[in-house]
C-alpha cells in the first residue's frame, strides 16, 4: 500500500523511476536499469464497498468499470504528487472478487490442509456446501479473503486436529466435511461403511 509510506520513499522513488539508479548517503550507487517496481494500493476500494461496490450486480459491467477506474483515477491524483504520476507507466485496476473468485480461493487454501491429512494416511473432502460456507465467512467486501486463511484454521484445521487426537479419525479414514445446521460436519465415511455392511450382515442373520 504505497499510499501509507513516509515522505522521504517517495523522493527515493523518484530518483529511481526517473534516473534508473538509487545512490544513497555513503555515494552508493544501486541500478535499477533492469528492475520492474510493481506497487499496490487501495485508494478509492473504500468508498467503492460504501457505495455497495458501484452496482456490481448490474449487467453493464463495461459502464461500472469505468465509473470505478474513474473514481481511483481521482483518489491517485489527490494523493500522489504530479512527479509522481508521470513517473508511472501504467496503473491497473484490478476487479473485485466474485463468488466464483472466492470459491477458487478456498480450494487453493485448502490443497495445504489435504496435503498434510494425506501425510497421516487419511483423505478428506470438503462438499459444496462446506466450501460456500467458509467462502461466506472468510470474505469481507472491506478486506477481501485476507482472513480466509484463519477461517479455515478455526473451522476446518482445529476441530479436524482435535478429533484426530481424539483418535475418532485415523490412518485410513475417509474424512468427509459438509454443512449442517450452519457450520462444518465431519464424518468418517469408511467407518459410515463398514456399520452400514454391519448392519445388512445382522438384518440376513
Amino acid at each position: 500500500e504505497i499510499e501509507k509510506a513516509h515522505p522521504d520513499v517517495f523522493n527515493l522513488l523518484l530518483q529511481v523511476l526517473d534516473e534508473g539508479r538509487l545512490t544513497d548517503s555513503f555515494g552508493r550507487k544501486v541500478n535499477f536499469k533492469n528492475t520492474i517496481l510493481i506497487m499496490t494500493s487501495n485508494l478509492g476500494t473504500r468508498d467503492i464497498s460504501k457505495s455497495g461496490g458501484l452496482g456490481f450486480q448490474t449487467s453493464d459491467k463495461k459502464s461500472v468499470r469505468e465509473r470505478m477506474e474513474h473514481r481511483i483515477n481521482e483518489e491517485v491524483k489527490k494523493t500522489f504528487s504530479p512527479e509522481f504520476i508521470n513517473r508511472l507507466d501504467e496503473t491497473v485496476v484490478f476487479n473485485p472478487l466474485d463468488r466464483k473468485d472466492i470459491l477458487s480461493i478456498v480450494d487453493i487454501e485448502l490443497t495445504d490442509v489435504i496435503e498434510r491429512v494425506e501425510e497421516r494416511g487419511m483423505t478428506i473432502s470438503l462438499t459444496p456446501g462446506a466450501k460456500t460456507l467458509l467462502a461466506e465467512k472468510g470474505f469481507d467486501q472491506t478486506y477481501g479473503a485476507r482472513q480466509l486463511k484463519r477461517t479455515i484454521q478455526k473451522l476446518v484445521e482445529d476441530p479436524l486436529a482435535e478429533d484426530i487426537l481424539k483418535g475418532r479419525f485415523t490412518e485410513g479414514s475417509k474424512i468427509r466435511v459438509s454443512k449442517r445446521a450452519g457450520s462444518l460436519h465431519f464424518v468418517d465415511e469408511l467407518a459410515n461403511e463398514v456399520e452400514e455392511v454391519t448392519e445388512k450382515e445382522a438384518e440376513k442373520a
